[in-house]
């Protein structure tokens, strides 16, 4: 069979696959305010977010940032509730607003998780090659340098618009605790509703940490939900057609692959199916100043202009683009491009119709 969008990575053991399988439950499972939803968060299910062509995917949902900037500092106004925005609640009085402090409101888009441990398992110094001396075409790039919480490391970055997460186990957790309010031991404390621990005392009546661990195992559903992410196969490539052989060359002279680097190679690794693979991403997974498609909020390492290269990889299941979905279509995608961006735009503003056509196709069978 074809491989297809949502499959597991290929030469899993049967062992490893049970893995995959009973991970995929809980990404798939509808949270409940007994089982610690809540008090607010943004979707009750990990897959609500993530199901374009498959469990997984993309999804056209939003979230909302926001922050203040104020004598080129930002402020993630964290004591109102900030940056991130949880939109629903258990209780209509806990429902949080943008507090009028913010003159920073960001969106921000769901992004796929295929192939997600691949990514993890790439070396650092893989990643390190990426950044430039001297730049090219004004671009440089930089790593993200996270505080990780499940290993206790400062660590590369690579997951989440802003490389703000470097472990599938943290990046779990994370969306546990922000986006569906539930608790676990590496993010113990709930998020209170625009900052009010009053309310939040009223209204969090499941003692936390409330992703409860599996005595047996050790593991509890951020574990299971991590696993599921590090067995996802990568997105299915199309067979290479006349037009899009020509359009990967259109890639190239544009200057695209500068930052969308189509090529890394995984280290060694127990996994047998993470171990020194190719990985077909289309990211140097840098952080880039893009000027004007900034998103203007500013986490960890990540300045206010500063966003993570995209991964390309499965880009024909991952409409609308860009980091907070306003571009419809990859011809728009492009077209806002800026900063380090703005050269490689340049060059595809002044291609005839068939090279845009061609580097469409291109893009649309990786």
């Amino acid at each position: 069979m074809k491989p297809q969008f949502g499959d597991a990575l290929p030469g899993l053991t049967k062992a490893q696959m049970a893995t995959f399988l009973d991970g995929k439950d809980d990404f798939e499972d509808t949270e409940t305010e007994a089982g610690g939803l809540g008090p607010i968060f943004n979707r009750s299910s990990c897959v609500t977010c993530h199901n374009a062509s498959a469990t997984g995917g993309a999804s056209p949902i939003n979230v909302t940032r926001f922050g203040r900037m104020e004598n080129g500092v930002f402020n993630p106004l964290a004591s109102l509730g900030g940056s991130l925005q949880q939109e629903m609640e258990i209780n209509s009085v806990l429902h949080e607003v943008v507090p009028p402090e913010a003159n920073v409101v960001a969106h921000r888009n769901s992004t796929p998780l295929f192939g997600l441990g691949l990514i993890e398992a790439i070396p650092d110094n893989e990643i390190l090659r990426n950044v430039r001396r001297t730049p090219v075409d004004g671009v440089l790039g930089k790593v993200s340098k996270v505080a990780d919480a499940a290993t206790g490391k400062m660590l590369i970055g690579r997951f989440g618009w802003k490389s703000q997460q470097a472990t599938l186990l943290s990046f779990a957790g994370d969306a546990y605790l922000n986006e569906m309010g539930i608790t676990s031991r590496l993010f113990p404390v709930e998020n209170a509703p625009n900052g009010n621990s009053k309310l939040l005392e009223q209204y969090d009546t499941v003692a936390d940490p409330e992703d409860v661990v599996d005595p047996t195992t050790g593991r509890g559903d951020i574990d299971r939900v991590a696993d599921y992410m590090r067995f996802l196969g990568a997105p299915p490539r199309l067979p290479p057609t006349n037009g899009a052989s020509v359009g990967r060359s259109v890639f190239q002279n544009t200057g695209c692959a500068v930052c969308h680097v189509p090529l890394m190679i995984t280290g060694p690794n127990k996994i047998a199916a993470l171990s020194q693979q190719q990985v077909w991403l289309f990211s140097d997974l840098l952080l880039h100043d893009m000027g004007s498609l900034g998103d203007g909020i500013a986490q960890g390492t990540a300045d206010v202009r500063d966003m993570r290269t995209a991964p390309l990889w499965g880009l024909r299941a991952s409409a609308p683009y860009l980091h907070d979905g306003r571009a419809a279509n990859v011809d728009e995608a492009i077209k806002a491009h800026d900063g380090e961006a703005k050269a490689s735009k340049d060059r595809y503003m002044r291609l005839n119709k068939q090279q845009v056509q061609q580097l469409i196709e291109f893009l649309m069978s990786i």
